[in-house]
């Protein structure tokens, strides 16, 4: 049985996960204005099309707070249309850049005072999108819940009444043991990194043992102690 999101964490490290080298907070790019248009592009759809849509963003020079600000609608869904939801995600996405320049001023800026009762006050901004943005693109300690996490924990037998109850249960037991985890790397780790590259290992593993409905959970259950 599963007792702590500590356990979780050191098995799907004795798995192998992270898997990829993209960036140190799993997240590409992490800790630029790149994350904060990729928090919202993501949003009902994989990776790899947001990916062709920041890429077409970056190759028009788009790809910065003040060009999407100053840009159309109509220019920026052309160039995001990988995405899928292409006209929501341009209007919201226009809307997100132009109210960061007036409230911040820049995005440094942004990073360094925005909080979660702010994004969550921006149209299409949720508590997954805003989390992301803290943690990814503004290094804050927080760990993001997503749809994998929920999933893997109810295959535990994990039932939790809301986002912020799983949040404060995933992190509860990495603060409880973090001492130990530091232990685990070579290089110096903040509670913000393992944070990052925790949600990393989820989604990671989610993506070859999660399949439709069904959870296989029995290659974790295997290295965890009881």
């Amino acid at each position: 049985m599963l007792q702590n999101s500590y356990e979780l964490f050191s098995a799907l490290k004795q798995m192998g996960y992270m898997q990829t080298n993209r960036d140190l907070l799993w997240w590409p790019n992490s800790n630029t204005f790149e994350v904060v248009v990729g928090a919202l592009l993501t949003q009902q759809t994989n990776w790899e099309r947001v990916e062709e849509s920041l890429k077409n963003l970056k190759t028009d020079d788009l790809l910065t707070l003040q060009a999407l600000s100053a840009a159309s609608t109509q220019e920026i869904a052309d160039l995001i249309k990988p995405s899928g939801f292409y006209n929501t995600k341009a209007h919201r996405l226009k809307l997100l850049c132009t109210n960061i320049l007036n409230e911040f001023g820049s995005f440094e800026l942004f990073q360094k005072h925005v909080d979660r009762k702010w994004l969550l006050s921006q149209k299409g901004i949720g508590m997954e999108s805003a989390d992301s943005i803290l943690c990814y693109g503004c290094s804050r300690e927080i760990f993001v819940v997503d749809s994998y996490t929920n999933r893997l924990l109810g295959a535990f037998g994990y039932e939790f009444e809301n986002y912020m109850q799983i949040q404060e249960w995933m992190q509860e037991g990495i603060e409880a043991n973090f001492d130990k985890i530091t232990k685990m790397y070579d290089i110096p780790v903040t509670l913000h990194t393992v944070y990052a590259r925790f949600h990393g290992k989820i989604v990671e593993f989610a993506k070859e043992y999660i399949r439709g409905k069904e959870v296989d959970i029995s290659t974790l259950n295997k290295r965890i102690r009881v």
